[in-house]
């Protein structure tokens, strides 16, 4: 008899066990999220490092990461995608406005996180964007304050007369940026030429050319540039043409001035986004775009110093050495 009740007993806590083991596997849920980035800059890479950090303090070590880099090539953006979408991750983080694009192709089950992208009704080609895409898709924008860009321009060279916009024209929201920079400008009487150019094997000829036929050259949040600006430098700085940037990573390496958000932060509330998602069950589809809470006016002193360009009061200097943290 008192065998065959400690058989039970025993019996009763090997179910128990086994009942405790299968909800602390649920409770250890590993999740995967893709990371398609488009193209390796400081922008980017500053964005997705925000994102990671974001979760990695919410979720600890349940959460795995794919990532990914497209190296500036949109088809492979689409391969990156596919990959992620066959080996079944939970979510994808697509990091500028081509691996949005891949993205929304190539899934409409997997939530979608877009950071970096300027304007999410340009990029999905919605009409009449209301700030929210529904589906699949949320994310966050770049987006700075264009008219106080094109004011900040005017600020510095209230007597320049011929502006220069330089951007690939491959990429939709760099034109959206053009086009909406062109017009301030225009009212504040500068004459503007756009200087398209389709890839980085023609930068450097049309970057000569703005250079030769501009006071000054303004250059939005284009990856293309970003990427190259090493090449936009040595042919600005010799012509002592001063560069107006979209953004601090390529102002920091050939323009004079930007107002710019933080790209770390932006991919924090990304990552915050993902959070939400993933581990509290929020509705991605009714999840609106987020966007940058600040804007600073930043100068970087070196290239000021060598074009004797005087920065008045209100503009923070940019690190030589600066990266993201």
């Amino acid at each position: 008899m008192k065998k065959r009740i400690l058989t039970a007993v025993l019996a009763a806590v090997l179910v128990t066990g086994t009942c405790a083991a299968t909800v602390s596997a649920k409770e250890e849920k590993t999740y995967t999220i893709g990371i398609c980035q488009l193209v390796q800059h400081d922008a980017l890479d500053a964005a997705t490092k925000g994102f990671e950090d974001a979760i990695t303090e919410k979720m600890g070590d349940s959460v795995k990461f794919d990532e990914q880099n497209a190296q500036g090539d949109s088809n492979t953006c689409s391969t990156i995608i596919n990959s992620f979408v066959s080996e079944g991750a939970d979510l994808i983080l697509a990091n500028a406005t081509a691996s949005l694009q891949a993205a929304a192709a190539g899934t409409s089950d997997i939530p979608i996180l877009g950071t970096a992208v300027t304007e999410y009704g340009v990029a999905l080609g919605i009409d009449d964007f209301d700030g929210t895409v529904g589906g699949n898709i949320s994310g966050t924008s770049d987006l700075a304050p264009l008219d106080e860009q094109a004011d900040m321009l005017h600020e510095l060279f209230p007597d320049a007369k011929n502006v220069g916009l330089l951007y690939c024209s491959a990429e939709p929201n760099s034109q959206y940026q053009v086009d909406t920079v062109k017009d301030a400008l225009e009212k504040l009487g500068y004459t503007c030429e756009d200087y398209a150019f389709s890839d980085s094997n023609d930068l450097s000829s049309v970057v000569t050319t703005a250079a030769n036929d501009s006071d000054v050259i303004y250059a939005p949040t284009d990856n293309t540039v970003a990427s190259n600006t090493e090449i936009i430098n040595n042919i600005c700085l010799p012509a002592k043409v001063p560069v107006i940037a979209g953004e601090e990573g390529i102002c920091q390496a050939c323009g004079v001035a930007t107002l710019s958000i933080s790209y770390y932060d932006l991919g924090y509330k990304t990552g915050e986004m993902a959070v939400s998602i993933l581990q509290d069950g929020k509705d991605i589809s009714k999840m609106p775009i987020e966007y940058a809470p600040k804007f600073t006016k930043e100068y970087n002193k070196d290239i000021c110093d060598e074009l004797g360009i005087k920065i008045p009061d209100g503009y923070e200097a940019i690190e030589t050495d600066k990266t993201a943290e």
